[in-house]
């Protein structure tokens, strides 16, 4: 695709920079974005997984979510709002320390996922009373309309339109953003910090969708390319586009929504149970309740599992999954070649009964059937700080 073909798209803050270091564009989420580098996408992740990987994840939706039912700046006002966006989520958000960070996911009434999200609360005593939330770019619109209308009366949506968000990702990139923002290599696993770079304010997340260490920095467009330049003047760091995040995602066991969780899928189904928080679980409360708790006490009739294919050639999404006997039990949400575990990899749904680690397949790929084995994911380990 030309570039001149993706001219209607919208573009971060980052296109020039993109195409000054050679990057292939293509169209994502309503964006024209790096799917690769002149490297390749196999460099780009195993580089990551190295030593770092710069993603540019700007076309990500970035809000505040603020209480209007009391002044801002209390523990009262955080109570406020977390019970406002409680209604929309399973999560447990009262109980999140400042600073902390929480995955979690809007539910339909069915107790289908909307949409996967971070829910952070500010660390600052002015803040309480907001939410920082990063939501995936392709349903942001969506998101946030769905905030302004089942939290109207209770809550303010800030839309930061002009923020951009760096990912740097892998062992070394705690050193690479310590150097440029003091203090950021000592914050523990999901937690955010404001900080302050070359006079703007920037939010520091150590978080990540690649199973590494690292960080999520959201900075104001004006700065971005001279952060993004600063990150890629070390010599650890390298840029990575849409085609190594997707790889390293899927070798870290992690969903992609839109394709391994949807409006259908229940976080039960899809083994994100621990977003479910304790007192949720209780008391119910959020949307879809009564299937979401049901399947917890007696376990969904389907279920998300890592899949191994035998051989080297790869199972893709829509694949359909059969027993050993030629019986369709489910199908394919991703796959692909893990360049870390140097050979195909795969998740996808699977009925109850087949979804034990060990359990054999035959994945029907071109018509015809291939061996594969249930795996535990995640197929590369995860290296999260937990300093």
């Amino acid at each position: 695709m030309t570039i001149e073909s993706l001219s209607d798209l919208k573009r971060t803050a980052l296109h020039e920079l993109h195409l000054e270091l050679g990057a292939k564009m293509v169209p994502f989420a309503g964006y024209a974005m790096p799917v690769q580098y002149p490297d390749g996408v196999l460099k780009e992740h195993l580089h990551t997984r190295e030593k770092a990987g710069l993603f540019d994840v700007s076309h990500m939706g970035q809000a505040f979510l603020r209480t209007t039912e009391t002044p801002i700046g209390s523990e009262e006002a955080h109570r406020a709002v977390a019970d406002a966006i409680e209604t929309l989520v399973p999560g447990e958000i009262r109980k999140l320390k400042k600073g902390g960070l929480r995955y979690s996911v809007f539910l339909n009434d069915q107790g289908g996922i909307l949409d996967d999200l971070m829910i952070t609360r500010p660390e600052e005593d002015a803040r309480q009373g907001a939410l920082f939330l990063v939501v995936n770019a392709a349903v942001k619109d969506r998101d946030f309309d769905l905030l302004k209308e089942k939290l109207s009366g209770r809550t303010t949506l800030e839309i930061l339109e002009s923020r951009s968000l760096l990912a740097i990702q892998g062992p070394k990139a705690a050193g690479v953003v310590e150097a440029l923002l003091p203090g950021s290599g000592a914050q523990g696993f999901m937690t955010m910090r404001a900080r302050a770079w070359n006079g703007v304010e920037v939010f520091v997340s150590r978080c990540g969708y690649t199973g590494e260490d690292g960080f999520e920095i959201s900075v104001p467009d004006t700065h971005a390319g001279d952060l993004a330049r600063a990150l890629l003047d070390h010599p650890d760091v390298a840029p990575a586009g849409l085609g190594a995040r997707d790889s390293l995602r899927l070798e870290a066991g992690l969903c992609l929504y839109g394709h391994d969780i949807d409006e259908t899928t229940s976080p039960v189904e899809a083994d994100l149970a621990f977003a479910i928080g304790k007192r949720r679980r209780e008391e119910g409360g959020f949307p879809g309740a009564a299937r979401i708790l049901k399947e917890l006490a007696e376990s969904p009739k389907r279920k998300r599992v890592g899949i191994r294919p035998e051989g080297r050639a790869p199972a893709r999404e829509g694949t359909e999954i059969q027993t050993t006997d030629g019986v369709r039990i489910g199908v394919v949400t991703s796959g692909g070649f893990g360049p870390s575990v140097n050979g195909p990899v795969a998740m996808g749904y699977v009925a109850a009964d087949f979804a034990a680690p060990g359990t054999a397949l035959n994945l029907i790929v071109r018509g015809k059937a291939l061996a594969a084995r249930v795996v535990a994911m995640p197929f590369a380990p995860h290296r999260y700080f937990r300093g």
